[in-house]
């Protein structure tokens, strides 16, 4: 099974995921946890591209692209191979972050970033995504104090410099995305306590894996 987590930043997604991971561990499945951009090992050459504060002069065509190799890497050397091993695969960030970030974000046609998605995934769509969704200025807030306290505001700050309209524009387009794909992608209020918002995503995950058999 694939469950990909998607939200702005600082929704508390990688916090999510350790909890899921802990959770299914003690149902007794085997779970590996990935993330994008950086999930292999040309991933994260691209990563440091991609986020890195430096970069900031890299134009909206050129990111998508960087973005879409990555993907296309990913999903051949990691998500694939350990979906069919039988793992449960959670991912941090997947193909719903390009058109929200890159099509809503950036001002780029959605169709076409979809399309372009659609070949880089290679037919490989998540069973579940959960939308943690926050309001801008609380989620832009969370991440860039992170960063800073991980010492990371130059090598992963650039989303967090951008502007707060567009951190609106990437959550409206999650919020129009998840209406688009409603069977798909279920959305979470990331407002509450970490426990509240998990046994939410627990009680998602259940219902799907009711529905999704698992490789052997």
């Amino acid at each position: 099974m694939f469950i990909t987590f998607e939200g702005i930043e600082g929704t508390g997604k990688s916090t999510q995921i350790a909890l899921l991971k802990t959770h299914l561990e003690k149902q007794g499945h085997r779970v590996i946890v990935t993330c994008e951009p950086g999930g292999s090992r040309i991933g994260a050459e691209l990563r440091r591209v991609l986020l890195s504060l430096e970069n900031r002069d890299l134009c909206a065509r050129a990111e998508l692209f960087l973005y879409l190799a990555d993907r296309a890497q990913h999903v051949a050397q990691v998500v694939r191979p350990a979906l069919e091993s039988g793992q449960i695969v959670l991912c941090d960030r997947f193909a719903d972050s390009t058109v929200a970030y890159q099509a809503f974000g950036r001002g780029l046609d959605a169709e076409l970033l979809h399309s372009l998605n659609t070949l880089a995934v290679d037919g490989l769509w998540p069973d579940l995504t959960i939308l943690l969704d926050l309001e801008p200025e609380i989620g832009l807030t969370r991440a860039v104090a992170r960063n800073h306290a991980e010492n990371k505001t130059v090598a992963e700050g650039r989303f967090e410099a951008e502007s707060l309209a567009f951190h609106g524009r990437v959550r409206a387009g999650y919020q129009a995305w998840a209406k688009r794909f409603p069977q798909r992608i279920k959305t979470v209020n990331a407002s509450g306590s970490p426990a509240d918002i998990a046994a939410e995503v627990q009680q998602l995950v259940t219902v799907r894996l009711s529905e999704t058999p698992l490789n052997d």
